[in-house]
């Protein structure tokens, strides 16, 4: 006589067939099993009233939790694998995509942090001159100056905080009220600049003479600000030679800069008055001879 066999009645090899081939089951039995061995030794904790009985359970609770990690993890471990990969696969594919944009915010980070100019300071990026209108965690905008007139141009520069990390950075803030304004004016060398340079040199101290005393101060404090020595505020004027033999003469104002280019205009109709009268003067006596 056959005797009926219940769907239920499994062998232990046979329940760790179904349990291995069906993870969520397996991690369901892991955590039951561990669970019930917690209540157990939680338990006969309980049962004996020592000193070391708090310490006792936050062990258990603790080493029942790292157990369950270990075996999720195990038993999951190819998924895990697949996953992580599959995570930093995208995450390389954003940070590839958007890496313009990380640049700008790490640069805007370093910006705020280093502070090397501020809203309204006069700066060089780069090949740009401009005064700092705002900048944000993309951009810096900058109102172009023209550094040679020290006037704006009316143009809007739009520079990426990226370019900020790899380009230097000059702040021209001082140049904002004074200037250290430098010129030069080319000749022939039919004339002796030499012969009128002291009434030039009288004509550049005249014409900074009523901010004099003001460039002086300001003078100083730069000097004490950036802990360095430089030109001024007295003019200097200089003589020199091109490649070509042709007459340099190079001026150093330190001046206002509003006023810079009216002192260099004024400075080169005096030379060019004193050059030529020189001239006239050189050919007659020629003449006479």
């Amino acid at each position: 006589m056959q005797e009926n066999i219940s769907p239920f009645d499994f062998t232990a090899s046979e329940l760790l067939e179904m349990l291995s081939g069906n993870k969520a089951i397996l991690t369901v039995f892991l955590i039951l099993m561990v669970m019930l061995c917690k209540f157990y030794f939680l338990k006969m904790i309980n049962k004996k009233a020592d000193t070391n009985k708090r310490v006792k359970i936050n062990i258990v609770n603790n080493a029942v939790t790292v157990i369950i990690l270990i075996g999720i993890f195990h038993i999951w471990s190819a998924e895990f694998q697949k996953f992580a990969i599959s995570i930093a696969a995208f995450v390389v594919a954003i940070v590839i995509a958007t890496r313009e944009l990380i640049q700008c915010f790490i640069g805007f980070l370093y910006i705020v942090s280093s502070r090397p100019f501020r809203i309204g300071d006069w700066i060089q990026v780069g090949d740009s001159y401009g005064e700092v209108h705002s900048i944000d965690w993309a951009k810096l905008t900058l109102l172009e100056v023209n550094i040679d007139a020290y006037e704006y141009t009316g143009k809007t520069l739009y520079t990426p905080n990226s370019q900020l990390i790899t380009s230097s950075i000059k702040n021209l803030n001082f140049l904002k009220r004074y200037a250290m304004h430098h010129f030069t004016i080319t000749r022939d060398e039919s004339v002796n600049p030499f012969i009128f340079l002291d009434e030039l040199y009288e004509k550049a101290v005249e014409y900074c003479a009523d901010f004099r005393d003001v460039a002086i101060r300001y003078n100083q404090l730069i000097e004490n600000r950036l802990d360095v020595n430089i030109a001024g505020p007295e003019p200097h004027i200089q003589v020199a030679t091109s490649n070509i033999g042709d007459t340099q003469v190079f001026f150093t104002i330190f001046c206002p800069t509003e006023r810079a280019m009216e002192i260099e205009q004024s400075l080169t109709a005096d030379f060019m008055r004193l050059w030529f009268d020189q001239k006239q003067s050189t050919l007659m006596k020629v003449n006479n001879d």
